[in-house]
């Protein structure tokens, strides 16, 4: 009696065939051109600016930098509606200069980091501050206040052959017209290039990372149907409107 034929594994089909379609790219809009910058990974910078920090009950001058990540998918256009998320009653906005990372690299100086930037942008953290607040008195991870859906609405991305690399100019942002947020690239408790390079210092950065780099004092409540208008000198201004609350 023959032996059975050996089994075949088609090795190209195990690699490419899902279980189901996978999901579209994540990825941001790049000022004045139709082609589109993909998103991979998004860190955002906490406490980075002296006065938030301490609006906030922190003392900025005793700790080194710190990280949290959102899904890249919660990147949305910082245009026409961004929907009200469920479970907050106190949803806040975080004004911030938003740098995209164009070539990956790992432990790298402040002096190289700059080198690794595509382009910078203009951003709002979104924050479900009341769910915060409980996992801060827990102990408990910041997910869930800070990476829920349409978290991020971010501008258009602008290279960084028009913008240069941005180090003075004011942050800023209004609710309704009026006046909320107020800073300037210059109070950075840590400046662009340090923060890369302290990130690099931990993972390998790569093309298609975002990182959100700190938000100056005035954070505050946004409310269903409010205005926000947001400006990074050098950089680009976004307006958008807060959707209504989820039934």
């Amino acid at each position: 009696m023959n032996p059975p034929p050996p089994t075949v594994i088609h090795l190209k089909a195990v690699m490419s065939d899902f279980v189901f379609p996978p999901a579209p790219q994540a990825s941001g809009a790049v000022a004045g051109s139709e082609a589109r910058f993909p998103i991979r990974r998004v860190f955002c910078v906490g406490r980075n600016y002296e006065a938030h920090a301490r609006e906030m009950g922190n003392d900025p001058d005793r700790e080194p930098p710190f990280f949290f990540m959102k899904p890249a998918d919660a990147v949305v256009a910082a245009s026409g509606t961004v929907p009200y998320p469920p479970l907050t009653d106190d949803l806040h906005h975080e004004v911030e200069m938003v740098v995209a990372i164009g070539t990956g690299g790992a432990n790298l100086s402040a002096h190289q980091a700059l080198e690794h930037v595509w382009g910078y942008a203009v951003g709002v953290d979104l924050t479900r501050r009341d769910l915060q607040a409980v996992a801060k008195k827990m102990g408990r991870p910041w997910d869930w206040a800070k990476g829920f859906d349409a978290s991020a609405p971010c501008g258009p991305i602008v290279p960084v052959g028009v913008t240069g690399h941005p180090r003075a100019g004011s942050v800023s942002l209004t609710v309704n017209g009026d006046p909320r947020q107020q800073g300037d690239l210059e109070e950075l408790i840590w400046p662009v290039a340090d923060v890369i390079a302290y990130i690099s210092q931990s993972v390998a950065l790569a093309p298609g990372d975002l990182i959100f780099t700190g938000t100056p004092a005035g954070v505050g409540a946004l409310q269903p149907g409010d205005r926000v208008g947001a400006t990074v000198s050098g950089v680009g201004s976004i307006s958008f409107t807060m959707g209504q609350r989820p039934a």
